[in-house]
């Protein structure tokens, strides 16, 4: 029997958002399959934030719908996207300072876990997972850059996504770090879950995603893999330098 594709996890379908009159995003569409890793790429102001947004229920689309496993999402509140499997993180991270790194999970935990005890059992799970057992027990506002990307992993793995939208996991790291969080990520798929990334660095692009997606000024403009998208011209011209100097 032939091979049947199996239906996307998240589909996007015409998604429109403007802020004052200005259109961040242009009827955009997309889908994501089971397992996969779609790139999100573009310059500065292309949408890219404001698409995980929209996906993760913080901005209500002006036009469009969002289809996450099968259900339609469109006017469902973040907390009940997050039940459904949906997770993600932020550019510039967000640990509640003073809580220790374990506590911080546990507030993802909670999120499935009605028992204080479980939450405790899950987090120390997904703590271990992201590499930061040692520093369990140490406030967020102690932890480096990469600590904190790795600590945001393990606070939205706790809350057991189907799908992670993950904002820039090297942004702001130094390059001796990313190679382990290029891994983790990695390690992250292998559990089973799909990621869709917004990621500046190439060659982490090449490393990660299945497929990519380039975007500028709200408007989708070319897809395909990490390495057909490097030879699209408009993308040359238009992100590639910029893509460099952020390494």
């Amino acid at each position: 029997m032939p091979n049947v594709a199996p239906d996307p996890l998240l589909k996007v379908e015409g998604i429109t958002m403007s802020f004052g009159g200005i259109v961040a995003i242009d009827d955009l569409s997309l889908t994501v399959a089971p397992g996969e890793i779609l790139s999100l790429m573009g310059p500065n102001g292309a949408g890219k934030t404001t698409t995980f947004h929209v996906i993760a229920g913080v901005h209500a689309p002006d036009a469009g719908r969002i289809i996450f496993d099968g259900q339609d999402i469109t006017r469902v509140k973040p907390d009940g996207r997050c039940r459904a499997g949906l997770a993600r993180t932020f550019q510039i991270t967000q640990p509640f300072q003073e809580l220790t790194v374990e506590e911080n999970v546990m507030v993802g935990a909670l999120a499935h876990n009605g028992s204080m005890a479980e939450a405790r059992k899950d987090a120390r799970r997904y703590v271990d997972m992201v590499g930061l057992a040692d520093r369990a027990d140490v406030l967020a506002k102690g932890l480096s850059t990469g600590q904190r990307k790795r600590l945001e992993m393990a606070r939205a793995m706790a809350t057991r996504p189907k799908l992670l939208l993950l904002d820039e996991v090297t942004g702001g790291v130094d390059q001796k770090s990313i190679p382990g969080l290029i891994e983790l990520v990695q390690r992250l798929r292998g559990e089973g879950l799909t990621l869709v990334i917004i990621e500046h660095n190439m060659r982490v692009i090449n490393e990660l995603a299945d497929r990519a997606i380039f975007m500028n000024r709200g408007v989708r403009m070319a897809e395909g893999t990490p390495a057909e998208i490097a030879r699209h011209p408009e993308v040359i011209e238009l992100y590639l330098g910029e893509a460099t100097e952020h390494g």
